[in-house]
């Protein structure tokens, strides 16, 4: 059986060679368009949690909910490519496989919205 060679690296190699395929990852996620867009509101959305937060905590669970949305997103994106890997024609596990990815995506979305909506609310009229 053939070893990868990303696991015959040790400590500090292996973390550099982790961080480039991550950034690779990142890069591939750009071009995606929910992904992007999602990027590119949480360029707005990250400083503002940082001035409507009263606390750390709340500073944390707004920005959070916006990295979990983008983390979602990603995962989401790299089930379908290995679903759409697989092959082209239509199969039953692979449809619930797409569908439950988005369902995903549309869960973190809801948690995201929620706790922005309440922070929101709360900085307006307290």
């Amino acid at each position: 059986m053939n070893t990868s060679p990303i696991k015959k690296r040790h400590g500090l190699q292996r973390v550099w060679y982790a961080a480039g395929y991550s950034l690779k990852g990142l890069r591939a996620g750009w071009h995606e368009p929910a992904f992007r867009q999602e990027l590119l509101l949480s360029l707005v959305l990250i400083p503002l949690a940082l001035v409507i937060a009263r606390q750390w905590l709340e500073a944390v669970a707004l920005i959070g909910t916006v990295v979990l949305v983008m983390i979602t997103e990603l995962l989401n994106t790299a089930v379908e490519s290995v679903v759409d890997r697989v092959g082209p024609e239509w199969h039953e596990l692979s449809g619930r496989a797409k569908d439950m990815g988005s369902a995903a995506v549309l869960l973190s979305l809801l948690l995201c919205g929620g706790v922005w909506v309440t922070a929101v609310v709360r900085w307006w009229w307290y």
